[in-house]
């Protein structure tokens, strides 16, 4: 039987190619599907990288896109052993709180946004937390 296999969860699709320099340097370079971070901190997110935007009890503005994307692709990173967790983590929230400010969103704003990511985030960095692939049509579950 014919089938696909895909992950659910996720609001938005990148539909450019987008690259930043970041802070976190790793000690080589990363090269996945849809991420690259290489040593001198360029984070490059392809197009077609799907993300769930902001998480929690937020909304999802403007000010908050480009800090959720960058933030999803190294959680995933994380997730998936290419930067330890332990090392990185702290680095990307103040990523995502320091690109939410560039952006426009008020300093207390992006203050609360780290504190939720620092209380609440730490299992989607876990690999144990990955999103399970699914498959369609019912009964090619297996």
């Amino acid at each position: 039987m014919n089938y696909i296999a895909y992950n659910g969860g996720y609001k938005y699709q990148l539909k450019e190619t987008y690259t930043v320099v970041i802070d976190i340097r790793p000690s080589q370079s990363i090269i996945t599907d849809y991420i690259d971070l290489d040593m001198a901190g360029n984070l490059t997110i392809r197009k077609g990288y799907a993300w769930d935007g902001p998480s929690g009890p937020t909304i999802d503005t403007l000010n908050f896109m480009r800090g959720s994307l960058v933030h999803d692709a190294l959680y995933q990173l994380m997730r998936d052993s290419h930067l330890d967790r332990a090392v990185h983590r702290d680095a990307a929230d103040r990523t995502l709180q320091n690109i939410c400010r560039e952006d426009g969103m008020w300093s207390v704003r992006a203050w609360w946004v780290y504190q939720g990511v620092r209380l609440f985030a730490n299992p989607a960095t876990d690999p144990m937390s990955s999103r399970p692939v699914m498959k369609a049509p019912k009964g090619c579950e297996s």
